[in-house]
């Protein structure tokens, strides 16, 4: 499997975020914890024992655990060092540490999308579910940053007559689907939040992204020193493409949500081929004859 993002140099920037936060940083986490907290208080069920899987805050638990419809809330995280995971369970990023058929809920919140194996992830999620389980997920999906992205490839391409990736590739929500079903999760449903905030400058945005933990993890990202003439003229192009009549720019971020059961007898089933009591041939020549 080709290594697309450096985990390692993504959780060092999540840690660094986490030593030293920035008030109002975590804006997108917060945004998510609160969906989280709607999208279970829609599920009619009550569940027994739930893990929130490498959110790197203690939001998500709190919202399982303030929901009053988890009666156990058991975090993970990559790294003890992140603010409160002292007091969960410590396991290798991408991986999921408990027993097959061992929990009742599984969420992640923003993070699927720095791992290079996201169908692993979600396999490992689905074996971990006991029947009827589900599984409740958020990361970054396509369009996430497309400003960004674009400013720097025009600005990269302009100056130098070539571009280096520098922006994470994303996942499109429809693929998102797909991956649902590949790692065997019943009633896959994928959909997508889009936020636009609005900033004085690119320059903003970015500071904003390194408050987050969130500025390039590629694992084939450039080694040598970013010159300032760049990131000049991409903030030029930025404001140029990207800016509103009073002169502040768009950043988009788009969260794609997931969600899937493990399969179980009593969740609704396709009808079996050849069961149909009415045939096609039918229903066309009774339009025919309309």
């Amino acid at each position: 499997m080709q290594t697309i993002i450096d985990t390692r140099l993504w959780l060092a920037h999540k840690r660094r975020a986490g030593a030293r936060p920035i008030p109002g940083a975590d804006f997108l986490m917060r945004r998510a914890a609160e969906d989280l907290a709607d999208r279970l208080g829609a599920v009619g069920r009550n569940f027994d024992k739930g893990a929130a899987l490498f959110c790197q805050t203690g939001d998500a638990a709190r919202a399982l655990a303030e929901s009053g419809k988890v009666a156990e809330t058991l975090r993970v995280e990559a790294d003890v060092a992140f603010p409160g995971a002292a007091d969960g369970v410590v396991a290798a990023f991408e991986t999921v540490p408990f027993e097959p058929e061992s929990l009742d809920l599984v969420v992640s919140l923003l993070s699927l999308q720095a791992m290079n194996d996201i169908p692993g992830m979600l396999a490992q999620i689905r074996r971990a579910l006991k029947p009827d389980g589900l599984f409740l997920g958020a990361m970054a999906g396509a369009g996430t940053l497309g400003e960004l992205r674009e400013s720097l490839l025009a600005a990269e391409t302009e100056l130098y007559g070539g571009a280096a990736a520098r922006v994470l590739p994303f996942t499109d929500v429809r693929d998102a689907g797909a991956l649902l079903q590949r790692a065997g999760l019943a009633l896959p449903v994928a959909d997508v939040e889009t936020e636009t905030v609005r900033y004085d400058s690119m320059f903003h945005l970015m500071a904003d992204l390194r408050a987050m933990g969130e500025t390039s993890p590629l694992a084939d990202r450039p080694r040598a020193g970013t010159r300032r003439a760049l990131f000049g003229r991409a903030a030029e192009i930025y404001a140029e493409r990207f800016a509103d009549p009073d002169g502040r720019v768009r950043a988009t971020f788009c969260v794609v949500w997931l969600s899937g059961w493990a399969p179980h007898a009593s969740q609704q089933q396709p009808a079996r081929r050849g069961s149909a009591t009415v045939s096609m041939a039918r229903i066309l020549e009774e339009r025919k004859q309309r």
